[in-house]
């Protein structure tokens, strides 16, 4: 073959192989997760239990920044009888009242649960009375908001009652539900809506909680926390820690989606790429 013809072949030959690449290169970008505005990761901050150290520090601290966050209350908690037109006013500021359960019953047969009463044992529970209890928090919560739609965590991530699944039994009442351990989401389209993972800062640093929703920016996907005592409290991180993240992300507000975690969940849900 003369030289001009194998040149001329050459160049058809690389030039598919570009235009090859270049179309994978399309195909892999269009699978990364497309969060609103441009954004990087979205990112849950959710608190537990009902406490009051959240009305006292972590709400007016979300406020300040400009930022919502979700509250799983467990409704016979004192700080709801008590405070119950703070819950109300955090609610129209909009941030998310969540499903917590009526009395967060959870297992006391697994390690480390002596602290869980014997009236409160998820393992004499059935699935049924699960079911109606679930249910009747979320009439509850609609009493104080007024809102339907709602998510929920499980109290110590447990899924069973008497030794049965209640997820499943629940999940229809919901949008979404937070269920697993870890810190990140490692693919969007592949999360379940009703085992989305979550960590559960205790002692945490302010720069530690910054690296976990860095980690989420650079995966471009979705870091949730769910936090218990802010400042006080059980299972807490110090207000200090807790403002430190929140500045952050007020700060970075192009890079991260900062909402209630329904939102964030009926946006995902409506984005899947399955």
């Amino acid at each position: 073959m003369p030289i001009h013809k194998k040149s001329t072949l050459l160049h058809f030959m690389l030039a598919g192989v570009f235009a090859t690449s270049l179309n994978t290169y399309a195909d892999d970008t269009t699978q990364n997760f497309k969060w609103p505005k441009g954004q990087k990761a979205a990112v849950s901050l959710a608190y537990d239990d009902a406490l009051d150290s959240q009305l006292d520090y972590a709400i007016p601290a979300l406020n300040k920044y400009g930022l919502k966050g979700t509250f799983y209350l467990q409704l016979s908690s004192t700080a709801i009888d008590k405070r119950l037109p703070e819950w109300r006013a955090a609610a129209k500021k909009g941030h998310e009242l969540g499903n917590h359960t009526l009395f967060h019953q959870c297992s006391k047969s697994k390690p480390g649960r002596d602290w869980v009463n014997v009236h409160r044992d998820l393992d004499k529970l059935t699935v049924e009375q699960m079911k109606d209890q679930v249910v009747m928090a979320n009439t509850m919560l609609y009493s104080i908001d007024g809102k339907r739609e709602r998510t929920f965590t499980a109290p110590c991530i447990d899924k069973e009652a008497g030794g049965q699944n209640y997820i499943d039994a629940v999940k229809s009442e919901f949008v979404a539900i937070k269920l697993e351990g870890g810190n990140v989401v490692p693919d969007m389209n592949a999360l379940d809506p009703y085992a989305v993972p979550v960590s559960f800062p205790a002692g945490t640093t302010g720069q530690q909680l910054i690296d976990i929703v860095k980690e989420a920016a650079a995966k471009g996907t979705m870091a949730n926390f769910t936090f218990h005592g802010v400042g006080g409290d059980h299972l807490s991180v110090t207000a200090e820690a807790h403002e430190e993240l929140l500045k952050y992300l007020a700060a970075n507000k192009k890079t991260y989606w900062v909402d209630t975690f329904v939102n964030e969940m009926k946006y995902v849900k409506a984005n899947q790429k399955r």
